[in-house]
């Protein structure tokens, strides 16, 4: 019974956190209120958690390989064989890189102090109740720049606002979609901008993750569990991601701004 527990945990964390990692919903607040609600500890913490992020980015990479493919490829033209077509690709990337060393920075030297700060499940409902403000402003906005239109302005202040998503209940894609569209950005650019700037700080947690991973008894002991529950995040996560994508295009954020509000009021008030 203990075993069959354990497996349904897992697959259970896996499919909830690979699930509300791509919404702008924050996946670390969820869990927060979740182990709250629950009463139930994260198995191997943080380490765990970087794990399962892992399942994330692989279906980002899956959703968005043909943007990846073709940035990269013609961008490597530009710099290599001085193809001008090109330019605009590689001025993209290089916002990109530009915009995630905010969080970058932020996360290697102030995560603990973020996390610790609010960890309070309060805290949570209180910074969920601000996400879904922001998602009711840029409810109605359309943008009006492309993606050869972002500016080096532009990539800074959406950088900026990913890094507010080391605070567990302000979500990284919501902040970073909610500063696209407010800096101008159509909704399918603002989207993938967000998305692609996420690549890099997320093989940058994993990377820094790889230590304790590698070096945690309880990995070890319990591998085929972690393998199960990082299998129900790439799953979970590339439907998600899938639905965000379809919410974006029909222009129905405003859910996500009703979800955010009510929960984070419940929250605050409840917990």
């Amino acid at each position: 019974m203990t075993e069959l527990w354990e497996l349904l945990q897992f697959l259970f964390l896996g499919l909830f956190q690979g699930f509300t990692e791509p919404i702008p919903i924050s996946s670390s607040g969820h869990l927060k209120i979740v182990q709250a609600f629950m009463d139930l500890d994260l198995p191997g913490g943080l380490t765990f958690e970087a794990f399962i992020n892992f399942g994330s980015l692989l279906a980002v990479l899956v959703v968005y390989r043909k943007d990846i493919f073709s940035l990269v490829n013609h961008a490597s033209d530009y710099v290599f064989k001085k193809n001008e077509e090109y330019k605009s690709d590689f001025t993209y990337l290089l916002l990109l890189v530009i915009a995630t060393i905010p969080a970058g920075l932020l996360g290697v030297f102030f995560e603990d102090l973020f996390g610790d700060s609010f960890a309070e499940v309060k805290y949570v409902g209180l910074m969920l109740i601000f996400t879904g403000i922001a998602l009711w402003v840029i409810r109605n906005l359309k943008g009006y720049k492309d993606d050869t239109e972002i500016t080096l302005k532009d990539a800074i202040i959406i950088g900026l606002a990913q890094s507010l998503a080391l605070t567990p209940g302000i979500s990284r894609s919501g902040a970073t979609v909610v500063a696209a569209m407010l800096v101008g950005l159509k909704r399918d650019s603002a989207l993938r901008f967000s998305f692609l700037m996420y690549i890099p700080v997320s093989v940058g947690t994993t990377i820094f993750a790889v230590d304790d991973l590698v070096g945690n008894p309880e990995i070890s002991s319990q591998f085929i569990l972690y393998i199960i529950a990082l299998l129900a995040a790439i799953v979970s996560s590339y439907f998600a991601l899938l639905f965000f994508i379809n919410v974006m295009k029909s222009g129905n954020l405003k859910y996500f701004a009703y979800y955010c509000l009510i929960v984070g009021v419940l929250v605050f008030f409840l917990l």
